[in-house]
């Protein structure tokens, strides 16, 4: 049984693949949803899936000329609606998540050249008085708010 070439238990045993292990992880294509969007994604596909059973059901029901059919059908009406809110709720939640969390705020080029140039008049002020700041020259002097009055 040792000459196995078709890849069996000691196919995985030769000398090529001593380095892999047994579990390798990939890069994810995407990156994992926040918690509160996944959940409430979860709870969205499973009323989906409820529904879309009850209203299988209901259709069977009807075909047979059940008594059952009438109130079946009235819970697949409720569930639809109920679906419909799941659904929704996992768009609203995802674009709340993305309004609190989601942007990356980094200071634009211009507000950057503001404060350097804020802290270089500033130091040079410094430099020059070698004591305390006055207002006029401090480091707020270039918005024109603190001018000699």
């Amino acid at each position: 049984m040792s000459s196995d070439v078709g890849g069996g238990v000691s196919a995985g045993l030769g000398a090529g693949s001593a380095g892999r292990g047994l579990w390798v992880e990939e890069p994810a294509r995407r990156r994992r949803m926040p918690d509160s969007v996944r959940t409430s994604a979860v709870r969205a596909v499973l009323i989906v899936a409820v529904t879309l059973t009850q209203a299988t059901i209901t259709f069977f029901l009807t075909l047979t000329g059940s008594w059952l059919a009438l109130p079946m059908g009235l819970g697949a009406i409720a569930g639809t609606i109920v679906a419909t809110w799941g659904v929704l709720d996992v768009w609203i939640t995802r674009q709340t998540w993305n309004q609190r969390y989601g942007v990356l705020s980094e200071p634009s080029s211009t507000a950057r050249s503001r404060r350097k140039e804020a802290r270089r008049a500033s130091r040079a002020a410094r430099e020059a008085a070698a004591g305390r700041i006055t207002r006029e020259d401090g480091p707020l002097a270039a918005s024109g708010r603190y001018s000699a009055r």
